[in-house]
């Protein structure tokens, strides 16, 4: 298998009210392919789903636990501290929750986290190690190229 991934897929209460969220609130747009049951957002290099909880149940015949109960965190970063106090603030205004505010840490980077209306962890994160392209996408030092 290829080590890549094309897909994340958010399990959500209610798609219209995570659909503002990163909408309305966070600014994003999402793909002509989202549909009544289903929206899509293009990422460098994969795409982001919101897909209602009991749809998703239903999917793979097995519930579905609610929030972070998973383990799994998404992270967004950003070009400075600077952008990632302001994308922390913009998160906070659609309707996040605030969970660890930005600041330094131990890594040498600067970070903090939100949990989003539906009880997802967002990490908002400053790497200087990790340079970000124009787009936005991440490429780990030392990475092959694609």
């Amino acid at each position: 298998m290829q080590q890549r991934l094309s897909l994340i897929t958010l399990a959500v209460e209610d798609l219209a009210v995570s659909r503002r969220f990163f909408e309305q609130g966070l600014g994003w747009t999402a793909s002509a392919e989202s549909q009544d049951g289903i929206a899509f957002y293009q990422l460098p290099g994969l795409a982001l789903a919101l897909y209602p909880r009991a749809s998703l149940a239903r999917d793979i015949g097995a519930e579905i636990p609610s929030g972070a109960q998973s383990g799994v965190t998404l992270a967004w970063n950003g070009h400075s501290e600077a952008e990632v106090d302001a994308a922390y603030a913009q998160a906070l205004a659609a309707g996040a929750t605030a969970v660890v505010p930005p600041e330094k840490v131990f890594w040498g980077g600067y970070s903090g986290y939100v949990r989003t209306p539906d009880g997802h962890l967002l990490e908002v994160a400053f790497n200087p190690f990790w340079p970000l392209a124009d787009d936005g996408s991440l490429r780990l030092p030392g990475a092959d190229p694609a």
